[in-house]
């Protein structure tokens, strides 16, 4: 495989859009060597849905569109990161409040830790921000299946 291979994806703060920025996630990823049928990808899966749907729900339409972008440097590690325009960073929201939403960035942040990576945010140059993730590209794949079989 390359040194460094990289996909970005561009795509409007639309609800229809969380779907289609997992689709692209996880095509990407199967291009490059991880089967769809892996934990590995269903937690992928996951954690690009929370991160776009917190890019759509959270930017109060002040971002129009949010960018996927996906990255594997010398196929030990793996970045992927959603940036808006919106300048506020996300905040923990009071526990009352939780009770329906505001825990996306910590379920994002326990699977990344489970996989041995990290959570990151920082500011775009434009005033917005990237949060994202990284994870060792070496993480067991097996096929979901297999999990399923032996924890039953």
């Amino acid at each position: 495989m390359a040194d460094h291979l990289e996909a970005s994806v561009t795509l409007p703060s639309d609800p229809a859009s969380v779907s289609a920025a997992r689709a692209y996630v996880v095509g990407t990823l199967a291009e490059w060597g991880l089967p769809a049928d892996t934990e590995v990808s269903e937690t992928v899966r996951l954690i690009i849905s929370e991160l776009a749907t917190n890019a759509v729900q959270h930017t109060f339409g002040q971002s129009p569109t949010f960018t996927v972008d996906v990255e594997l440097d010398r196929d030990e590690h793996l970045r992927i990161g959603v940036t808006d325009s919106h300048p506020r960073f996300p905040r923990r929201l009071p526990a009352a409040v939780q009770q329906d939403n505001g825990r996306g960035l910590v379920i994002i942040r326990w699977l990344t830790a489970e996989y041995g990576g990290r959570l990151r945010i920082r500011p775009t140059r434009e005033g917005g921000k990237t949060i994202s993730i990284e994870l060792p590209w070496a993480v067991p794949a097996r096929p979901l299946t297999t999990a399923v079989q032996q924890e039953q």
